[in-house]
């Protein structure tokens, strides 16, 4: 990914670096070569020649590190039922889709983002893309197909209806192929191994959210895989009883986390495993799945997942836990493009400040990453990604959702998307 030549300077506004500390008004920073050189107040910068420097003027912007989205799922793409994820649409007009929701997503603020799952491995190939400027985008931490046993969540087809299932996700039956499914995707060039330890309220009747889909051996024998080839591993945790199995497991990472007791609780806290809860999905889904005919049955467990999801939420912000926010948009009454609801979602509906749900969605997203020496927080020697905005999202969250209100959105120090590229 190139970087920019030269120096620029952003100054009068006001910044977030992400780090913990309360925003400033009237800052100042200052990158050359797509690396942060300065980040503080104002009046004491360094001397610069105007003559010499890209100068941007602030007064009355904030400045925060660029977004990161935890859960990313490329290819998905209007999605209204699960026959949708596998079999809607060939394989080469996802990946013009994937690239597009790459684009739309960098337009939204986020600089970065991890897949949460992909159709074949076209977010492996979307990562190249970006990173060789074939593309714009989010700088990608790539996941594949994903992991489940059979019988499970991501088993919905029929045996004689299994069109394009091997593309979406690896079926397993015990730690043998759980080990070989692992080997498969170290192939593909993932740096995650996504797996479903649950099922989800999407499938009431066979996988409810309390089912658990996976075995602790199956579990165990993907992260022992994984690790020894040095990639990460997260899971689709709802019950208690799977995300117990996946921290023990040693999981790297945890998406939803929903119901969790005290016991769980205390084993997240010990063992400092971040929780992407993917929360404003559970909302949409509650609100907007009437529209698109969803069972009573399924919203049903929708509002209970959202219940037991934000109460877990809570307690892991309060108790020093980690939290990254991201979700599962592409489906149809949840759009790509909405990302920052998700945010607003935290500060507005969980409670969260408008300061902690930023350093979730940058620092702590940076960190699930292992990105944190690059990115996530406005320091210097990091990489110059930010955004600046039209106004004040200390005052009203909401204004992260609208684009139109980035006056820059910068990548490697290189204006992107917003206001100034025109």
């Amino acid at each position: 990914m190139k970087a920019s030549s030269g120096t620029t300077v952003i100054e009068g506004c006001r910044l977030f670096d992400g780090t913990g500390a309360a925003a400033c008004e009237n800052q100042a920073i200052h990158f050359t070569d797509g690396v942060i050189t300065y980040v503080g107040g104002r009046d004491s910068q360094p001397n610069f020649d105007p003559t010499q420097v890209k100068h941007i003027s602030a007064e009355g912007m904030t400045v925060t590190p660029g977004l990161v989205e935890a859960h990313f799922h490329p290819t998905y793409f209007n999605v209204s039922e699960l026959a949708d994820l596998d079999i809607k649409y060939p394989v080469e007009y996802v990946t013009l889709l994937a690239a597009a929701n790459a684009k739309l997503a960098l337009e939204c603020g986020y600089t970065s983002a991890r897949s949460g799952g992909s159709l074949f491995n076209i977010d492996v190939w979307l990562k190249k893309a970006i990173a060789e400027d074939v593309v714009v985008g989010p700088r990608l931490s790539a996941n594949g197909r994903e992991i489940c046993g059979v019988g499970g969540l991501m088993d919905w087809n029929p045996d004689y209806r299994k069109i394009g299932m091997e593309g979406l996700v690896l079926l397993i039956n015990g730690p043998e192929e759980a080990r070989s499914a692992v080997r498969k995707l170290v192939k593909d060039g993932v740096e995650w191994v996504k797996t479903y330890p649950t099922g989800d309220a999407a499938a009431p009747d066979v996988n409810d959210h309390h089912t658990l889909c996976m075995t602790f051996e199956e579990m165990h024998a993907v992260v022992e895989t994984a690790h020894n080839h040095k990639l990460k591993v997260t899971g689709h945790c709802r019950a208690t009883e799977g995300i117990k199995n996946a921290l023990l497991a040693g999981y790297d990472c945890l998406e939803h986390g929903t119901f969790m007791d005290n016991e769980t609780m205390d084993l997240l806290l010990e063992r400092d495993v971040p929780v992407v809860p993917a929360l404003y999905f559970e909302l949409a889904s509650i609100e907007n799945g009437p529209d698109f005919n969803m069972p009573q049955p399924v919203i049903d467990g929708h509002q209970e997942t959202l219940d037991g999801g934000v109460e877990s939420a809570k307690r892991i912000l309060r108790e020093g836990g980690r939290i990254g926010l991201g979700g599962d948009y592409g489906f149809a009454w949840n759009p790509h493009g909405d990302y920052a609801k998700e945010i607003s979602f935290f500060v507005n509906y969980v409670g969260f400040s408008a300061e902690e749900a930023l350093m979730c969605a940058t620092k702590t997203g940076a960190e699930i990453m292992g990105a944190s020496d690059q990115i996530g927080t406005l320091e210097t020697g990091k990489l110059a990604d930010l955004l600046v905005i039209n106004g004040n999202p200390f005052e009203d969250i909401r204004i992260l959702e609208d684009r139109t209100k980035f006056y820059a959105v910068i990548q490697n120090g290189i204006i992107k998307a917003g206001q100034a590229i025109n």
